[in-house]
């Protein structure tokens, strides 16, 4: 089902806002150099390094307010940068040291027996606290499913797929250890497929990560989140922002060449 007009509208208002915002915030590098100013100009330059400070917000600054925007469609209850808790007990701490091992020399992955295990102890020994655990995305569905989702970058190295690993056992420790009887899952998504029209293929993920229930990329995620057409609706929303800002965006950096 694609996205209504409203709901269209309503995202390409989120995008618009959110650009606006970073635009406000934004401070360019301040070196010179007077090289690339000649070659390129200023105010090239100048969207250069934009498009490099974007970057590495995209997830906060845009990905997340529109997750957010369009999870509100279809889930009862709907978080960013959510408050999960900070408890986490011996016995569960324990148990997550012992699955994160035992996938390290090649055991097999499983989420749901992973899960399982980490219910079985996570009201279980010594309580020690942790700083804030805070998730991207929060959901309850309308039957109190709970899904967590960490946003990430389009290509994680191996190091990285390792310590999301681990986060998605912690929340599942900690959200347990006060739900105990929930239905919980946790995720990364990755917004966009960058291999496209191929398959993504990170082989990093394989033996580390739970390919069916663990990650969720491009339109999947997207998809989940507000129906089926939902990622072409939303490339479409991103296009439309992009045509009605652009005049804004040119207006901005043109001032570098003064």
């Amino acid at each position: 089902m694609a996205l209504e007009k409203k709901h269209k509208e309503e995202i390409v208002e989120t995008i618009k806002v959110c650009l606006r915002r970073k635009f406000l915030n934004y401070k360019p590098e301040t070196e010179n150099m007077p090289f690339h100013y000649r070659l390129l100009g200023k105010d090239r330059m100048a969207l250069f390094s934009f498009l490099q400070s974007l970057n590495t917000t995209f997830g906060i600054s845009i990905y997340e307010p529109v997750a957010m925007e369009l999870a509100k469609i279809n889930f009862k209850e709907v978080h960013t940068q959510f408050i999960l808790g900070g408890i986490i007990t011996r016995d569960a701490q324990n148990a997550i040291q012992q699955i994160m091992n035992n996938l390290s020399v090649g055991g097999d992955v499983n989420k749901i027996e992973e899960t399982e295990i980490i219910r079985s102890v996570a009201q279980s020994g010594a309580e020690n606290k942790l700083k804030s655990v805070k998730v991207d995305l929060f959901l309850i569905s309308n039957a109190d499913e709970v899904f967590m989702f960490d946003l990430k970058t389009v290509k994680p190295n191996k190091g990285d797929f390792i310590s999301y690993k681990r986060n998605m056992l912690e929340w599942l420790a900690v959200y347990f250890f006060q739900h105990p009887e929930a239905k919980v899952n946790t995720l990364i998504s990755i917004p966009y497929n960058p291999y496209e029209p191929k398959p993504y293929a990170r082989w990093t993920m394989k033996g580390m990560l739970d390919l069916n229930r663990e990650v969720m990329v491009a339109q999947e995620f997207w998809d989940f989140l507000s129906g089926e057409g939902t990622y072409n609706d939303l490339l479409d929303c991103f296009e439309k922002a992009g045509i009605e800002l652009r005049p804004e965006i040119d207006t901005y950096f043109a001032k570098y060449n003064k």
